[in-house]
């Protein structure tokens, strides 16, 4: 039964990661970088939510470990955590910067005088996607993020190979609260999402 409850409990951690993916919104044509060995690259680590294991397509660093990348939004979102895969070993870098709704990429000069929203200490040796949770009351109206990664395990080079996004865009939330509410009252179903709901908060609060 521990086990399967393991594995119901995962399934739903990935499912929900599906649906608040903000792939969709990210405009991928206008993402780009700084300090990339091949500047194209940086649209590279845009994949779907299905593609995020994949390391076929990754950014490199070029004359140093330092890497930024301007992300900008089709619309305003709020962002609820990012979802990064990162080289592994002496190409990981350790350390990121968070800049919101700068109109234009954050350069390296800017990032040294400029305080980011938010500053993430990387987890080294992961082979996987890690999410790292945002503090959603500062991220709730963004248009663009430009992310600064640095420190890398070797010093040389820095390596990404997928960045994503968790969160909603506010016309998104606007019409599912919409559907929902149709839904609750001419069908059954509010009562399965609010058992789901029970059941999910449970097994985070509750040890058995």
């Amino acid at each position: 039964m521990d086990n399967s409850e393991s594995t119901n409990s995962l399934a739903s951690n990935l499912i929900g990661t599906d649906i608040a993916n903000l792939y969709g919104f990210i405009d991928k044509d206008n993402v780009h970088g700084l300090n990339l060995a091949v500047p194209e690259d940086a649209k590279e680590l845009i994949k779907p939510w299905d593609q995020r294991d994949s390391t076929a397509t990754y950014a490199d660093s070029g004359v140093d470990d330092q890497i930024i990348l301007h992300v900008p939004f089709t619309q305003n979102v709020r962002l609820k955590s990012i979802l990064l895969k990162l080289g592994r070993g002496e190409s990981t870098p350790t350390h990121l910067r968070i800049y919101a709704n700068y109109p234009t990429i954050v350069d390296f000069a800017d990032a040294e005088t400029t305080t980011p929203q938010l500053n993430i200490s990387l987890l080294e040796g992961e082979t996987g996607v890690i999410e790292y949770p945002f503090r959603v009351a500062a991220f709730t109206s963004i248009t663009s993020l430009s992310l600064f990664f640095s420190d890398s395990v070797g010093g040389d080079m820095s390596r990404i190979y997928y960045i994503g996004f968790k969160g909603d865009a506010k016309s998104a939330q606007r019409e599912a609260s919409s559907k929902l509410e149709v839904r609750a009252a001419n069908t059954g179903d509010a009562p399965l999402v609010d058992r789901v709901t029970e059941k999910a908060g449970g097994q985070q609060t509750t040890a058995r």
